[in-house]
């Protein structure tokens, strides 16, 4: 068991390391506005937080990441470029899994710039190479656009692609949206019956019996509509099928992705901007310092615990510990910042550390 008074005594260290990269020192309050964040990730965030509520400020959450009130900070303090470190307490439920803390300590750096994303992805992760590089982390990247300008790319209605990019963040259900696109699963059976139904001229509203909870016959019959639209859609191509398959199956270094990306970019040129991005980033990761040809990509990364990134992300991790969680993550967030500001937003690419798995894999090395 590591002791917090060292837990803390590392995350100053780490605090030290990033202000003298250039970042200044930012403190979060502890309680968070709840509606910001439900807005953001919807009412399932409430089952991964601890929500209180406050006779003034209303419903509150005890801080569940620093991502958020750090580009408020930026959006109402900062101008152009800027470069941002923290360290305190994040708190998330653990339903499902005890032995995991409810409450540790986090160490961040965020880079805020419009001028050049390829470099700056390459700062932050260099930064991270840099100071992790005693431990001996293995570390793996991703880049979530890849997967949404293939998603965007298809030949398929406006409400299907943001179903899929919706649930880029769930493969399950993502897996399952293909499969059915695709022509390759059956509708659901309850589905298919209100579908069956509507093709006969029943009121399928009506034969349900009285109306219950908030949503009215307009809307219902709207989402009937909707599912009746889906429904006369023609399914994906087999082609574009094999190829979101092949981005989510590529796992091999840097400069093998980028020439199989090259080749999927030639069976859909919407893949261009991203490719291109990707390329750019891989460049400046080099001449960063970073070893980009024993740097491992894996196309389905980040998509079940980075849910707010949009672009380029990246974790280290302990080798020969899988089931210890990362010991840092990062990425960039984008959309993130548009969502969140008024007018425009700054691009923006960060990351955190946890000091504590950082003491318990310099443990298990001594």
């Amino acid at each position: 068991m590591i002791a917090k008074s060292d837990i803390r005594a590392e995350a100053a260290r780490l605090l030290d390391y990033f202000r003298a990269a250039g970042a200044a020192h930012v403190e979060a309050d502890i309680l968070q506005p709840a509606r910001t964040l439900i807005d953001l990730y919807g009412e399932d965030i409430r089952a991964r937080t601890y929500v209180t509520n406050d006779p003034l400020r209303g419903e509150m959450m005890l801080r569940p990441d620093f991502t958020v009130p750090l580009v408020l900070h930026h959006m109402a303090n900062g101008e152009g470029e800027a470069r941002y470190t923290y360290a305190g307490e994040v708190f998330r439920q653990q339903q499902a899994e005890a032995d995991r803390p409810s409450e540790y300590i986090q160490v961040g750096y965020e880079l805020f710039s419009a001028e050049d994303p390829a470099r700056a992805d390459a700062e932050v992760f260099a930064l991270f190479g840099e100071v992790l590089s005693p431990l001996g982390l293995r570390a793996s990247t991703g880049d979530i656009g890849i997967l949404m300008a293939a998603v965007r790319g298809l030949k398929a209605s406006q409400a299907r692609k943001a179903a899929l990019l919706r649930h880029i963040w769930r493969p399950r259900r993502f897996r399952a949206l293909i499969e059915r696109y695709s022509g390759r699963a059956p509708v659901p059976p309850a589905r298919a019956k209100l579908l069956a139904d509507v093709a006969a001229g029943r009121d399928v509203i009506g034969a349900a019996g009285p109306l219950v909870g908030l949503r009215g016959r307009e809307e219902i019959e709207a989402r009937v509509r909707a599912l009746v639209a889906d429904a006369a859609e023609p399914p994906l191509s087999e082609g574009e099928s094999q190829l979101l398959d092949e981005i989510l199956s590529l796992h091999e270094t840097l400069p093998m992705v980028l020439e199989r990306l090259r080749d999927l970019e030639v069976d859909m040129p919407a893949l261009a901007p991203a490719v291109e991005r990707f390329a750019a980033r891989t460049d400046a990761l080099a001449e960063a310092g970073i070893d980009v040809d024993g740097l491992m990509f894996e196309g389905s990364y980040g998509r079940s615990t980075m849910e707010y990134y949009d672009g380029f992300i990246f974790g280290f991790y302990a080798p020969g510990a899988p089931a210890m969680p990362p010991v840092a993550t990062g990425g960039r967030y984008d959309a993130l910042v548009r969502a969140l500001a008024r007018e425009g937003g700054c691009p923006a690419v960060g990351g955190v550390i946890r000091p504590g798995l950082m003491l318990e894999v310099r443990k298990g090395m001594a």
